[in-house]
C-alpha cells in the first residue's frame, strides 16, 4: 500500500505546478502550491509538509540556497529538488545541500510519483555538512537523460570511499568521470593517481602499482614508490582494469580486502588511504566467465556501478559538446568559430565510433583548418570524411577493408592495444559476431541450422556462443527449436 502525505510543490510555473499536484493529489496526497520562495515560506510557517518539492530558480531567489537552511531548520523534511539546469553541478550540489533527490527537468511523473514515495518512507536524519563550494566548470557536459542518470550516481558517491567501476566504449569520458569524483569529494586536496594497464608491460605493473625496492628485479637500482604510495590520502584511478595481467589482480584483491600491501621485493607492510576507482571498455563479467579475471575482484570493485554513454546514444547532446569545445579551441588561442545549424544537424547524424574524444579532435581540426568562422554542413562532412577515410577498392568495400579500418582507429586511439597480446582475439571476435548472430537471426535462432551454414558442429557453435556471450534466446520472437 502507498504511503499517503502532504506534499508542498514549489515552482513558478503555474502549468508545472498544476500538472504535479494533480498526478500527487490522484496517489492520495494532500497538496499544496506555491510560486516563489516567500510563498514557500508561509506555507512553511502554517504548517510543515512531509515532504517538499521544489525548483532551483525561482522569481524570488536560488532554492537550492533556501534548500541547505531548510534541511538544518527541519532536519525530518525530505526534500526533492527538480531543476531544468542540468548539470553535475546542480546535481552534486542537490546533494550537498542535503536534498533526498534530484530530477532533471523534463521528468516522468512515475519517477517523481517513487521519489515522493522513498521520501515518505525514509526516516531522514541530520544533513550531512556541505562540502566547500564546487567549481561550477566541470569537464562533463551534457543534459541528455542518459548524462542526468551518470550525474545522480556522481552527486551519491562523492562523499563516500565507495569503490567505483566505470565502464563504457573508449573515448566516452571514463577519466573525467574518476576526476570529477576525486574534485567534488574530501580527498581533493591529495592526489589523483591514474594508471593505464593497457599502457604498461604486462611484467611491470605490479611494480608500478605497488612500487619496488632495490635490487628486486634487473634494472631496479633504487626504490621506487608505486602508483598506491604517490596517491596516499587521494584516489587511484586504474584504467582499463580489464587488461590486468592475473598475478596483479591477486595482488590488488588483498589490498581491497585487508587495506594493506608491500612492495615488489619488500617485506614491510605499507597502509593504503587512497580510493579505488577503476574503469574498463570491455566486459568484465563476460572476462570472469572465460576465467581472465577474478571473479571475487570483480565484486570488490564493482561497488558503485556508472555506465557511460556512447555518443551516438546521447545525440542532443553533441551540439553542447562541440560548441564547448570550439569555445575551448578558441581560449587555447585558435581561431573562434562557429557551426551553423546544418553543420549540427549533420554531426548529429554521424555514429562517433570514437566517441567524445573524436568529437573534441574534430573540433579541434575544424578550428585549425577551416578558413571561415562560420562552418557549415558541408566542411563538417569533409572533416569527418576525412577523419575516417581509408582507402578501398570501388564497388563494395568489403570486410578486409573495415578490419584496416578498425585497426587504423585502434592504432590512433588505442596504441597500446597492438602490444598488450589480445589484439588477435579482439579482433577476430568483433567480426565473428555479427557474423554468427546473423546466420542465428536467418535461421530463426536455430543453432543446428545455423552452425550448418556456417559449416561448423553444433557443439563448436555452442563454445563461440558461450566465448563471446551471445544468449540465443534473447533474439527468439517465437518456438523455434533451438535444435
Amino acid at each position: 500500500m502507498k504511503n499517503q502525505g502532504s506534499i508542498l510543490v514549489v515552482d513558478d510555473d503555474s502549468a508545472i505546478r498544476t500538472v504535479v499536484a494533480q498526478a500527487l493529489r490522484r496517489d492520495g496526497h494532500r497538496v499544496t502550491t506555491a510560486a516563489s520562495l516567500a510563498e514557500m515560506d508561509v506555507q512553511l510557517a502554517a504548517s510543515l509538509p512531509d515532504v517538499l518539492i521544489t525548483d532551483v530558480v525561482l522569481p524570488d531567489g536560488n532554492g537550492l540556497d533556501r534548500v541547505e537552511r531548510l534541511t538544518a531548520e527541519y532536519p525530518g523534511l525530505p526534500v526533492i529538488v527538480f531543476s531544468a539546469r542540468n548539470t553535475l553541478t546542480t546535481a552534486v550540489r542537490a546533494t550537498e545541500v542535503g536534498a533526498y533527490d534530484y530530477l532533471p527537468k523534463p521528468f516522468d511523473l512515475d519517477v517523481l510519483a517513487r521519489a515522493v514515495q522513498g521520501a515518505l518512507a525514509r526516516n531522514q536524519g541530520s544533513p550531512e555538512e556541505r562540502a566547500d563550494e564546487v567549481d561550477p566548470a566541470l569537464p562533463l557536459i551534457g543534459r541528455s537523460p542518459a548524462m542526468q542518470d551518470v550525474y545522480r550516481i556522481i552527486a551519491r558517491v562523492v562523499s563516500n570511499d565507495l569503490t567505483v567501476l566505470i565502464s563504457g566504449e573508449s573515448g566516452t569520458g571514463k577519466e573525467l568521470v574518476a576526476r570529477a569524483i576525486h574534485d567534488l569529494g574530501p580527498r581533493k586536496r591529495s592526489p589523483f593517481v591514474a594508471l593505464n594497464m593497457a599502457a604498461i608491460p604486462r611484467e611491470l605493473i605490479e611494480a608500478e602499482l605497488f612500487g619496488h625496492e632495490r635490487g628486486a628485479f634487473t634494472g631496479a637500482q633504487a626504490r621506487s614508490a608505486g602508483r598506491f604510495e604517490q596517491a596516499e590520502g587521494g584516489t587511484l584511478f586504474l584504467d582499463e582494469i580489464g587488461d590486468m595481467p592475473m598475478e596483479a589482480q591477486t595482488r590488488l584483491l588483498r589490498v581491497l580486502q585487508s587495506g594493506e600491501f608491500t612492495t615488489v621485493g619488500g617485506a614491510r607492510t605499507i597502509r593504503a588511504n587512497v580510493r579505488i576507482v577503476a574503469a574498463t571498455n570491455r566486459e568484465l563479467a563476460q572476462l570472469v566467465a572465460t576465467g581472465q579475471f577474478r571473479e571475487d575482484l570483480f565484486y570488490r570493485l564493482n561497488v558503485v556501478p556508472v555506465s557511460l554513454p556512447a555518443l551516438r546514444a546521447r545525440r542532443q547532446d553533441i551540439a553542447l559538446l562541440a560548441r564547448h569545445f570550439l569555445d575551448r579551441a578558441a581560449e587555447g588561442g585558435l581561431p573562434r568559430k562557429q557551426l551553423d545549424a546544418a553543420a549540427v544537424t549533420a554531426l548529429e547524424n554521424y555514429d562517433w565510433p570514437g566517441n567524445v574524444r573524436e568529437l573534441e579532435n574534430i573540433m579541434r581540426r575544424i578550428a585549425v583548418l577551416s578558413r571561415d568562422e562560420r562552418i557549415g554542413a558541408d566542411e563538417v562532412r569533409a572533416m569527418l570524411g576525412a577523419a575516417s577515410a581509408v582507402p578501398i577498392p570501388s564497388g563494395d568495400p568489403g570486410i578486409e577493408a573495415a578490419v584496416r579500418a578498425r585497426l587504423e582507429r585502434l592504432a590512433r586511439e588505442e596504441p597500446a592495444a597492438f602490444d598488450d597480446g589480445t589484439l588477435y582475439d579482439r579482433i577476430i571476435g568483433e567480426v565473428e559476431r555479427p557474423l554468427i548472430e546473423a546466420l542465428l537471426a536467418r535461421h530463426g535462432q536455430n543453432q543446428l541450422r545455423a552452425a550448418r551454414a556456417l559449416g561448423i558442429n553444433r557443439n563448436t557453435l555452442r563454445k563461440r556462443l558461450d566465448t563471446l556471450g551471445i544468449d540465443p534466446e534473447a533474439g527468439r520472437s517465437g518456438g523455434a527449436d533451438p535444435g
